[in-house]
C-alpha cells in the first residue's frame, strides 16, 4: 500500500508542476522542459507493458487537456513508452536488472540513469517536435529546440528524482 501511495504520488507532483509550471516556462527562448515523464521512467521494471503505455497515454492526455493540443503530448509519451523496454535491454547492468529494486540513480548509478534517461528524453522530446512542427522548413530550429529541451528537461528530472526517490 506504502509503495502505491508512493507511484501515486510520483506521477501527480510532476504533473503539478509541469502544468502549473514548466508550462509557462521558457528557458532561453528555445528550451521547454517537460518533467512529466520522470514517472515512466522511474516505473518498476517488472510491470505490465501494456500497463506501462496505458500509464503513459494516461500522463501524456492529462498534460494536452491543460495545453488544449490534441494529442501530442499524449502521442509521445506512448512512443517513448514503447521503447522503454528496448533502452532498458541496451542499458541493462552485467548481472541483470534486480526485480525489488527501483529504477533510479541510488540504485544504478547516475551514469546509467543518465544514458537511460537522456535515450528516452530524446525520443520523446524528437517525436514532440517534429509533430508539433510538421514541417522541415526550420528544421535547424526545431533541432535546436529538441537538443537545449533535452538537456533542460534531463536536469529537472535528475532534480526532481533525488528530491522524490528514497531507494
Amino acid at each position: 500500500m506504502k509503495n502505491n501511495l508512493r507511484y501515486i504520488l510520483l506521477f501527480i507532483i510532476p504533473l503539478i508542476f509541469q502544468v502549473l509550471i514548466f508550462d509557462k516556462a521558457y528557458f532561453w527562448g528555445y528550451a521547454n522542459v517537460y518533467i512529466y515523464i520522470l514517472p515512466i521512467l522511474l516505473l518498476p521494471i517488472t510491470l505490465n507493458k501494456h500497463l506501462v503505455l496505458l500509464l503513459g497515454f494516461a500522463l501524456g492526455f492529462t498534460v494536452d487537456i491543460f495545453n488544449s493540443t490534441p494529442g501530442i503530448h499524449a502521442a509521445a509519451t506512448v512512443f517513448m513508452t514503447y521503447f522503454r523496454p528496448l533502452v532498458l535491454r541496451i542499458y541493462a547492468p552485467h548481472d541483470s536488472y534486480e526485480v525489488n529494486k527501483n529504477l533510479g540513480i541510488i540504485n544504478y548509478g547516475f551514469k546509467w540513469f543518465f544514458k537511460y534517461a537522456i535515450s528516452l528524453i530524446l525520443l520523446h522530446h524528437t517525436f514532440l517536435f517534429i509533430v508539433d512542427t510538421w514541417s522541415f522548413a526550420n528544421f535547424g530550429y526545431t533541432i535546436l529546440k529538441i537538443i537545449l529541451s533535452c538537456f533542460a528537461s534531463l536536469l529537472f528530472i535528475i532534480m526532481g528524482h533525488l528530491l522524490i526517490m528514497k531507494d
